[in-house]
């Protein structure tokens, strides 16, 4: 141990030197593992952030996909009711430039919509779903109003009074009371005096004859349905 000792005694002075050099890598050390501590922190608070945003986003999407639902209800009870489509006939009225805007805007409204929330995930698909859904609610509303106002005051007398005939046809051919004949004989007068005046949508055709025809079949002679059998 003496050599050690010797070596030591004559070269004390290398113990500032090692510890200098071992005290400037301990602090750049500690200098690098405080960086890498920082940027792990950032990288949290950066994930952390894109969550937060992506989460309200899709929430911002359910709500908007609501409202263009509850607009498609509003359009969809028209839509489904010939009766309140004689009344308000402006709703599918496409001379009327109202009604054209509505129709239009739904139909972007419809071409921007995602299958599901989660699936808009830019800022700029975004703000598009939630301009044409914003101008759907508008449009409708706007050409509602409108329609209400107006009812029949764009028609002659001579068509409110076919108007007013058709009415009382449909309410016979919807009637569970009246005969297959009497409903069917009403449906097809409702439909000529409704010809030229109203646009019924399919869907408003459809949904009147399936409801008929349920109400035929509903009203059945059971002795002839045994008599066929």
């Amino acid at each position: 141990m003496e050599p050690f000792f010797d070596f030591v005694g004559n070269y004390w002075w290398l113990v500032f030197v090692f510890g200098g050099v071992a005290g400037g890598w301990a602090k750049s050390w500690s200098r690098a593992s405080e960086r890498r501590h920082r940027r792990k922190v950032e990288l949290y608070k950066l994930k952390n952030q894109q969550a937060i945003a992506e989460q309200a986003n899709q929430s911002e999407v359910a709500a908007l996909m609501a409202a263009h639902d509850a607009v498609n209800h509003k359009w969809l009870d028209y839509e489904l009711d010939v009766g309140k489509l004689i009344d308000f006939p402006l709703m599918t009225d496409v001379r009327e430039p109202l009604t054209v805007a509505f129709l239009r805007a739904k139909k972007e409204a419809d071409g921007v919509r995602p299958s599901a929330a989660a699936d808009i995930t830019t800022a700029a698909r975004l703000a598009e779903y939630r301009a044409a859904v914003h101008s759907y609610e508008i449009a409708f509303d706007i050409a509602e109003r409108e329609a209400r106002r107006i009812k029949d005051g764009n028609f002659t007398g001579p068509e409110r009074q076919r108007l007013a005939t058709a009415r009382k046809l449909l309410r016979i051919a919807e009637d569970v009371a009246a005969t297959p004949a009497e409903r069917q004989t009403a449906y097809k007068r409702a439909r000529k005096e409704l010809d030229g005046l109203i646009v019924l949508p399919e869907a408003t055709v459809a949904a009147l004859e399936e409801k008929i025809a349920g109400m035929l079949s509903s009203r059945r002679d059971p002795e002839a349905d045994a008599r066929m059998a």
